[in-house]
């Protein structure tokens, strides 16, 4: 069937790639969408995202707190309470603030201090992410980190060692990341004493404690237990306030309802372009399928070898769109924009693609349908 439905493409090759080109664009644009999607999100739960999860996987945080870029004070006792419930292993104390970086040519940015006590560094940065100099380099007095694609924030390349002002305060660029980016802001990681000397914070004030539970103790337990203990503050898995913290971001911005119209509109506008497409190949074909009729091919042999033809536009459009979308990635990725493609979105994208080219094929399918036999003859 598929070898005869590929017989048929081959005939037209014009109007083959006319309906191929139309799967390519919907394809990529819903790709593009998604793929641009992806990478904001991971900037909107970058906070959470840099942070050692596979330790500490659990965040305790303000009560009213269900955003990770919006934490409010909580007071350092709680980090020798939590130690008294059973399934903890060890509590780590972070504080994040917002601060000015002020640069030698005289550059002001907006950062957010990222502090967590040494030498676990538990709110990062990851090792990965690493380019240039030690973790350990942050103990130093004044020691931050700045990352390279934050250079348009900063109006000036990252340069390590250098000597810059937070909050009025001398500081020095220790380390250097690449894509360890916060949304709508740049990350500066630090020690947890420097992050309280940059933002004169109080030495009892906290923005959360990050718990590491022993092992063998289930997650979502001590979450409970510890929600059950303390009436003040709310314990997340990490991987729940990652998802959280996206969630209201995409709400209180809107972002998820224009990206979600722009999927929308691709996915809609692809469906009947492309049946369109499919229609006008069959009509066009119209002799050939009464023949087939005319010989004995009944209502079910030729929908299935339109079908099967849709299938195939299908793949080689999405193998094409596929292809697209890497290139994009790869010439985007110096700039720090990175497209974030995942076998599960790729098997989204190619259910759509299927979505659209078998659904566009029923208007062909209907034509075919009603046709009869005799008419070849006509």
């Amino acid at each position: 069937m598929f070898k005869t439905a590929y017989k048929f493409i081959r005939f037209d090759r014009a109007k083959s790639i006319g309906i191929i080109t139309g799967i390519v664009i919907s394809v990529f644009l819903i790709g593009q969408q998604l793929g641009t999607l992806g990478y904001l999100s991971g900037l909107m739960s970058g906070i959470v995202r840099n942070s050692n999860t596979q330790i500490a996987k659990i965040w305790v945080v303000d009560r009213r707190v269900n955003n990770a870029n919006a934490l409010n004070t909580i007071n350092y006792s709680l980090v020798n309470e939590l130690k008294s419930i059973p399934g903890v292993q060890e509590t780590y104390p972070i504080l994040v603030i917002n601060a000015e970086a002020k640069f030698a040519a005289g550059n002001v940015a907006p950062v957010t201090l990222l502090g967590s006590s040494a030498p676990a560094f538990i709110l990062g940065p990851p090792q990965h992410l690493i380019v240039k100099g030690n973790l350990h380099d942050l103990m130093q007095s004044g020691s931050v980190s700045a990352d390279y694609f934050d250079k348009k924030n900063y109006k000036k390349p990252v340069q390590l060692g250098e000597m810059l002002e937070i909050n009025g305060k001398q500081a020095i660029i220790n380390l250097e990341t690449k894509s360890a980016q916060g949304f709508g802001t740049s990350f500066m990681f630090t020690s947890l004493e420097n992050a309280r000397y940059f933002s004169d914070s109080p030495s009892q004030n906290i923005s959360a404690v990050l718990v590491q539970p022993n092992a063998g103790t289930v997650t979502d337990s001590l979450v409970n237990a510890i929600n059950s203990h303390f009436s003040h503050v709310k314990a997340w898995k990490a991987t729940d306030l990652q998802e959280s913290s996206v969630s209201v971001i995409l709400k209180e911005s809107s972002m998820g309802i224009s990206f979600g119209s722009l999927i929308g509109f691709a996915v809609i506008s692809g469906f009947f372009i492309i049946g369109l497409l499919l229609y006008s190949s069959a009509f066009d074909r119209i002799k050939d399928y009464g023949t087939l009729k005319a010989i004995g091919a009944n209502n079910r042999y030729v929908s299935k070898l339109i079908i099967c033809q849709a299938i195939i536009y299908a793949f080689i459009g999405f193998l094409i769109a596929v292809i697209l979308l890497y290139l994009m990635k790869w010439g985007m990725a110096s700039s720090g924009l990175i497209l974030v493609i995942t076998p599960i979105m790729l098997l989204e994208l190619l259910a759509m693609t299927l979505f659209i080219c078998i659904g566009g094929s029923l208007f062909a399918l209907q034509k075919i349908k009603k046709l009869e036999p005799a008419s070849v003859f006509r």
